[in-house]
């Protein structure tokens, strides 16, 4: 009887372990896809508040900005996010500041599914000269 079982048996733990896997990998998958995603949105928002930042003090043009933000996102991550790098002059709650925007697209782990394209921006209030 024992070893009818045993033999009944045999194989089965293969079957088991490509189950599990089928949840698990893209369960595993997933998550790391979310933490890329959200490393390259805080990266690229902390580069464009300090191009921004950059851009307002006083003496700098608009355009150091978005090389200032440039520079920071291929030092930190990649050149290539940093392709959609643009600075011009804005309202910042009413007084006169800069604003660096960022486009970018984080790519897909897996083997399917859509890149992401994440849009930031920074603000600074334009340094004034007594």
């Amino acid at each position: 009887m024992r070893r009818g079982r045993a033999a009944a048996q045999r194989g089965a733990a293969v079957v088991d372990f490509v189950l599990v896997l089928v949840v698990l990998v893209p369960l595993f998958l997933g998550l790391l896809q979310l933490a890329l995603v959200l490393h390259v949105r805080n990266t690229l928002t902390a580069a464009a508040s300090e191009g921004a930042r950059y851009a307002a003090t006083a003496d700098q043009p608009v355009g150091a900005g978005a090389v200032r933000t440039r520079e920071q996102i291929a030092g930190a991550l990649a050149a290539r996010f940093a392709r959609g790098v643009s600075a011009r002059t804005a309202s910042v709650r009413g007084a006169p500041g800069v604003e660096v925007d960022v486009v970018a697209q984080v790519p897909p782990l897996g083997l399917w599914g859509p890149a992401v394209t994440l849009h930031v921006s920074g603000h600074a209030v334009e340094e004034q000269v007594p």
